[in-house]
């Protein structure tokens, strides 16, 4: 039976262009690290880059989707990084595997337990002290009213996210300085948001009568107009953090 097919036109689990990835993977490796640590990894492709810039790293990434996994070991065999990429099914909650050179958590702050100053407590610990970080977090470019909130994510609350301007506080009281502050273009969103859906709306316009397709039909517009409702009001800030020492 033919079924909607998994996203294939994603490189990227979240708003990040290659031009950003490429710029940010220059800057990170730019103090030559030798151990990675990539948090809520997913398929790790951050980290396989990084990996390929550094070429005196090892990386290890941390998630528990195991179909992720699977991918981001085989993309690393394929790039010829396998000796070098280690991808562990495990919690982040109180993980032992640091500290690290370079800490990646993009979009996965949660992966480490309660609010965000304990997950940034949680990345200061993980971090060696001349090392980096680099979060990838939500933020609210304007608060969103109440209506905007109810069409959201289930259970949305203005309390979910903070301003930027208060992330990046949150970081600094954790014991860090911002080196670099960047945040996902509305371009970037819709390429990521379109990619995620692309594959099965074209899989719905060739199947509409297929057992399936109701589900996936009901599934995919309850996505799109979420995240039609947070377009331009939840942003995704690239921070670049130093330890302070």
């Amino acid at each position: 039976m033919t079924t909607p097919p998994h996203r294939t036109r994603l490189t990227f689990h979240g708003p990040l262009s290659e031009a950003r990835a490429d710029a940010l993977v220059q800057r990170l490796t730019r103090h030559r690290p030798t151990t990675v640590l990539d948090i809520g990894c997913g398929s790790g492709e951050l980290m396989l880059r990084v990996l390929a810039a550094a070429p005196d790293a090892n990386g290890t990434g941390i998630d528990l989707d195991t179909d992720d996994l699977a991918r981001g070991r085989k993309a690393a065999a394929d790039r010829g990084l396998a000796s070098r990429a280690r991808f562990l099914e495990e919690s982040a909650t109180g993980t032992t595997r640091g500290p690290a050179d370079l800490v990646l958590c993009v979009g996965s702050s949660q992966a480490l337990g309660g609010r965000l100053p304990e997950a940034l407590g949680e990345l200061r610990r993980l971090v060696t002290d001349h090392g980096r970080v680099l979060l990838g977090e939500g933020f609210w470019q304007r608060t969103p009213s109440p209506d905007e909130l109810s069409r959201m994510w289930p259970d949305a609350a203005v309390t979910d996210h903070h301003d930027l301007t208060t992330l990046i506080g949150l970081a600094i009281e954790a014991g860090f300085r911002p080196e670099w502050t960047e945040t996902a273009s509305l371009d970037e969103w819709e390429e990521f948001e379109s990619g995620y859906l692309a594959d099965t709306e074209v899989w719905l316009a060739e199947h509409p009568r297929h057992p399936l397709a109701e589900e996936t039909r009901q599934r995919v517009d309850r996505h799109r107009a979420r995240w039609l409702t947070y377009r331009g009001i939840l942003g995704l800030a690239y921070l670049t953090l130093v330890p302070t020492v």
